[in-house]
């Protein structure tokens, strides 16, 4: 049983400049399982104009196995049009129903497929991949899974492979409604306040000397930015009050009632939803605390507990740029690729998206995932893709 509680007594760390030093990580046990998830033809989505939809999806698929399982034992990772959670195998069942009923409520609500898989982390190591993990924590009791070992990448293949993914493959069946609450898409998207938003993901490569150091990247992406996207100061935060837009009622209430209203009807859900916005409207105009919510806290808080920057087995950013240092950080890239430094993704807009998982304001135990608009790390995936397998066919 101790090891179902691996990564509730993980040590935390609050540095994310460290984030890459490798020998902190600590192996996954054995018998855990990587709950698997993506959205089929999530670019013809983006495409479409829905990347809400995308997005709302990818972060109930944390919210779905998060009410189910227990938010302190579980590690996840948010993707923009997927996700990755890891459950020891004494939750699997409980997890995979979860995602059973999500992938349900997702083809019902937005006409959309989730792909949805339970993978062995005994089934990776044994094709050569690995999962290790550092817990970073964000605030009090809220914390981001990091991960090395190219575990989730496998993962993410075989999730991707009609025939790799057979033994794995979730059955959806006629599976209970997922309980997601906590789950809201209330805020504006955050417009760019220099320029560009950049969606990044970029990984060192390995030599004939060793892997690159990740610190190494991270040192060159702050000399071209001129402050420190990876410090604990303002600098590394991506949201800020003066970026949070809020109207009433929030157009993203309806995508959310939707999907949130686990025992009420769809419109009861919204007039829940629209009491509860009117509520928090007053609070951030007036700066009134009214029930678990003070405003002033809670924008600290926000600016904070995000997931703009994060590693899984990549390095993950959302970057505000101006023109002139995104032509810079473009240069940068293209040259360590040339060079075989690194490969990376990008995407670019103007704009970014939060949605948010609230688990319990009062405790401060919230979350809220940053997308780029416009299929952000969803597009900076398949630019990513398309430069590995460039190399790979030079090669």
């Amino acid at each position: 049983m101790a090891q179902d509680f691996f990564y509730r007594d993980l040590p935390a760390f609050a540095d994310f400049n460290t984030v890459g030093d490798t020998a902190s990580y600590q192996p996954v046990p054995e018998d855990w399982v990587v709950l698997a998830s993506d959205i089929v033809r999530s670019r013809d989505a983006i495409a479409a104009g829905r990347y809400k939809d995308v997005n709302m999806i990818a972060a109930a698929v944390i919210s779905a196995v998060l009410n189910r399982v227990g938010r302190d034992k579980v590690p996840f990772v948010f993707g923009g049009d997927g996700a990755f959670l890891l459950v020891p195998a004494s939750d699997a069942a409980a997890g995979k129903e979860a995602l059973a009923g999500l992938a349900r409520l997702a083809r019902n609500e937005s006409g959309l497929e989730l792909r949805i898989a339970a993978i062995p982390v005994a089934h990776l190591r044994a094709l050569g991949a690995d999962i290790l993990l550092r817990k970073y924590e964000l605030g009090p009791d809220t914390y981001l899974a990091m991960a090395i070992g190219d575990g989730l990448e496998l993962a993410d293949r075989i999730l991707k492979d009609p025939e790799a993914v057979t033994p794995f493959a979730i059955r959806i069946g006629n599976p209970p409604r997922p309980n997601l609450d906590g789950l809201s898409c209330r805020w504006e998207p955050l417009p760019s306040e220099r320029g560009r938003i950049a969606s990044l993901i970029v990984k060192p490569s390995r030599t004939v000397s060793g892997t690159v150091p990740l610190k190494e990247i991270q040192e060159g992406i702050r000399e071209i930015v001129g402050r420190d996207p990876f410090g604990e100061t303002n600098d590394g935060n991506h949201v800020t009050p003066s970026r949070l837009r809020f109207k009433f009622p929030p157009p993203g209430l309806s995508l959310e009632a939707g999907y949130a209203g686990a025992n009420w009807s769809r419109s009861l859900q919204w007039l829940m939803g629209a009491l509860q916005s009117l509520a928090f409207l007053v609070s951030y105009k007036t700066g009134l605390t009214i029930g678990p919510l003070n405003r002033d806290r809670y924008l600290k808080e926000i600016s904070r507990q995000t997931d703009h920057r994060k590693l899984d087995d990549s390095l993950r950013l959302v970057l505000d740029l101006t023109v002139e240092q995104l032509a810079s950080l473009k240069t940068y890239l293209e040259t360590a690729f040339a060079n075989g430094r690194l490969v990376f993704g990008l995407h670019e807009t103007d704009s970014a998206l939060m949605t948010c998982f609230v688990s319990d304001l009062g405790a401060s135990r919230h979350v809220h995932f940053i997308d780029g608009a416009d299929g952000g790390l969803s597009m900076a995936a398949t630019d990513f893709k398309q430069r590995l397998a460039s190399r790979s066919t030079a090669l």
